[in-house]
């Protein structure tokens, strides 16, 4: 009888991903998954959840050596390895951060530029307006008033929160990968492509990536590195910094292509894998929900990422909103009164390994089963594990880091482009392209 491997946080979590996605991994390789914490200091467990995530990556593909806790640590703060002709982007907009009102404090997000001026219009600002306007504006409300008025023209905000034990206890009570079969041993992969390639497990399986901003692309650049095609597809209308696909794009080819076109649905047809990153609700809209293409296209795997989950299918969020109003950037506080953060975008990197880890288990029960197979995760759910690990009173110091020895550098039509490496062993990234450069086709 199998014994369960409950040796640490790690361990644990391990386990139960290899339950829920039905991959029959090694105990020993599972008992044996913390050798090293992984330097992010924190006071939630997120360097058991970061190593977690990467190994289920890595034991899903078959690679039994363990990741390196520091390349995991680079991996996770990619965006601050990142640079782009030597110089480092400014990745944060400053529309996005913590701001103190009458009761308490609000978190908004306005890193992309339609977000940021659907902020200033939810705050009566002008174009034009700087972060200074905002926290006086801000400051003079409260903050369910100020979270109403900026959610009311579009803008993203959410109140800073305590944690909910209630909540993330009801929460961890479901699937982290809740994983759906439809359809039986009929629903037969595409074509032979589905084989196993050594080294690159992958190579062969046709990608549509439809994610944007780490979690979604992180899984897919996965995904890419185990050697699958993967086709990155935008709306032509919502543009994407440049540095931001730069840092996820490994390996990947992008195109800018409507979703309710007869090419986008030929792609679809020959797609073995179909990862979906935008509100459920919008997905639905445009008639390309997990439901809807599983009904149509037997034999696919499809992966959705949602920042808030079943709960909330028309609610647009990222990884730091998630933190903020889950509890976690009151606990993470640097003085008992500020808001703080996860020493990386942790949600949104776990959720993009894990769900890599559940595509390529289901894409090796697919080959044995047939079926059609459906698998769920958001930011939310990981946040209630995170919230539902041990954790500690403070953060271990932070450690000092070589970056020469975890970064990958790259040509990119003349551009020199320097991000962090794999935190899969003995893989190496492609180059990515520029975001919308390529043609529609496999």
């Amino acid at each position: 009888m199998r014994q369960p491997p409950i040796c640490s946080p790690a361990a644990a979590l391990l386990d139960r991903v290899r339950t829920e996605i039905g991959i029959d991994w090694d105990d020993d390789e599972i008992a044996a998954s913390s050798p090293r914490a992984v330097p992010l200091p924190s006071r939630l467990a997120v360097s058991d959840l970061a190593w977690a995530s990467v190994r289920a990556a890595g034991l899903a593909a078959g690679i039994g050596t363990p990741p390196d806790p520091v390349r995991i640590a680079a991996a996770y703060r990619s965006d601050r390895m990142l640079t782009v002709d030597g110089v480092a982007p400014d990745v944060w907009s400053p529309f996005s951060g913590f701001w103190r009102s009458r009761d308490g404090w609000v978190r908004t997000h306005g890193n992309y530029a339609h977000h940021a001026a659907r902020l200033l219009a939810g705050l009566d600002l002008a174009a034009g307006s700087g972060a200074a306007d905002v926290a006086a504006v801000i400051a003079g409300t409260t903050t369910s008033e100020a979270v109403a008025t900026i959610t009311a023209t579009g803008g993203l905000a959410v109140p800073v929160l305590p944690e909910s034990p209630r909540t993330n206890a009801r929460l961890r009570a479901t699937p982290l990968l809740e994983v759906i079969r439809s359809g039986g041993a009929d629903a037969a992969p595409p074509a032979a492509r589905d084989q196993d390639h050594g080294s690159r497990p992958l190579a062969g399986i046709r990608v549509l990536d439809l994610t944007r901003v780490i979690a979604g692309p992180v899984c897919t650049r996965t995904l890419a590195l185990l050697g699958a095609d993967v086709l990155r597809v935008d709306p032509p209308h919502l543009d994407e910094p440049d540095w931001q696909h730069l840092d996820t794009g490994h390996g990947k080819r992008s195109i800018l292509l409507d979703a309710r076109t007869g090419r986008f649905q030929e792609l679809l047809d020959r797609a073995d894998v179909v990862v979906l990153g935008y509100r459920p609700s919008s997905l639905a809209t445009l008639g390309i929900s997990p439901d809807a293409l599983a009904a149509r296209h037997p034999g696919l795997v499809i992966a959705q990422l949602s920042a808030w989950g079943a709960d909330a299918p028309g609610r647009a969020g990222f990884d730091s909103l998630v933190q903020a109003e889950s509890g976690i950037a009151l606990i993470e506080s640097p003085d008992g009164d500020r808001p703080g953060t996860l020493p990386a975008q942790a949600l949104d990197h776990s959720a993009g390994y894990l769900l890599a880890a559940a595509i390529t288990g289901l894409l090796r029960r697919r080959r044995r089963e047939g079926g059609t197979w459906i698998i769920r995760t958001s930011l939310r759910r990981i946040a209630a594990e995170l919230l539902g690990m041990p954790r500690a009173s403070e953060p271990e110091p932070e450690q000092t880091m070589d970056p020469s020895a975890h970064t990958a550098s790259f040509d990119v039509d003349g551009t020199t482009l320097i991000t962090a490496g794999p935190a899969l062993p003995g893989l190496a990234f492609a180059a990515p392209h520029r975001w919308g450069s390529d043609q529609p086709a496999w």
